[in-house]
């Protein structure tokens, strides 16, 4: 899978694919300067009166509900729409999936629209995979992620998504293929925004629009390898940060093929 990541990355840097963004305040400088640094062209737009003309010029769309209200879960919707329609890939981040009733709502929605990848938390995708939405207490996960495998397992049989657990060990499943990274550091939960600039990442390879399964598992062993690296040379959660836009930028296919720790076996 190494020499897959290698091959994708480079034609990441060369296509530079534009990534339409509907993030949240929290994350949308560092998921920008990550999309940059990568090779992708980020454009953070969340206008309903203009997001259906974004989608329509980009190559795939990121919707992360962490900051979320009523106007801005509109132009998400008309842009999950009009990706549709396009059959441009789109990925939905639940960012505190289970908190509240308009954030259920929401997600429900989204749902029904059957993004092409979805990426959480073990909590968000658990409460995701509820039928209430009533399991989390936060953005924060509260379970490990191989206790989010079967309802993983029921989203992608529900929805035909595929769908990312991030933790200590980060999976990635459709329905024949599961993936393992093995990659990352502790310190990168110091950090707020990580798991979503995982998401934005993972939405820059799916704008190479070849297999949503290997430009998702690329996203997410890039991520959390970068993370890795950059961990290495700092001292706290600030230089990490800054460490990390140099390593996205300055990754090797070296770094890639000695470093990476990933495993793959069907998902039966």
């Amino acid at each position: 899978m190494e020499n897959q990541i290698i091959k994708q990355l480079k034609e990441l840097r060369e296509k530079t694919p534009l990534v339409h963004n509907i993030t949240n305040f929290v994350a949308m400088n560092n998921t920008a300067n990550a999309l940059l640094a990568i090779g992708a062209s980020p454009v953070m737009v969340h206008s309903v009166d203009e997001v259906r003309d974004v989608v329509a010029l980009s190559n795939a769309l990121v919707i992360n509900i962490g900051t979320l209200d009523r106007k801005w879960a509109k132009a998400m919707i008309k842009a999950a729409k009009k990706a549709n329609k396009l059959n441009l890939p789109w990925i939905l981040d639940p960012v505190g999936a289970g908190i509240s009733p308009l954030r259920n709502e929401i997600l429900r929605e989204l749902l029904l629209l059957k993004p092409t990848v979805i990426r959480g938390n073990a909590s968000e995708i658990i409460a995701l995979h509820n039928s209430n939405l009533s399991t989390n207490k936060g953005v924060d996960s509260t379970q490990s992620s191989n206790d989010a495998l079967e309802a993983a397992k029921a989203l992608n049989q529900q929805y035909g998504c595929v769908i990312c657990i991030s933790g200590r060990i980060d999976y990635i499943l459709s329905d024949t293929r599961i993936a393992e990274v093995h990659n990352g550091d502790p310190m990168m939960t110091k950090v707020t925004g990580l798991g979503c600039t995982s998401t934005a990442l993972i939405g820059a390879f799916l704008g190479l629009n070849r297999n949503p399964f290997e430009e998702a598992v690329a996203g997410v062993a890039i991520m959390s390898l970068s993370g890795e690296l950059a961990a290495q040379g700092a001292n706290g959660p600030g230089s990490l940060q800054l460490a990390l836009y140099d390593t996205l930028y300055q990754l090797s296919d070296e770094q890639i093929s000695k470093h990476a720790k990933l495993k793959c076996y069907a998902n039966t």
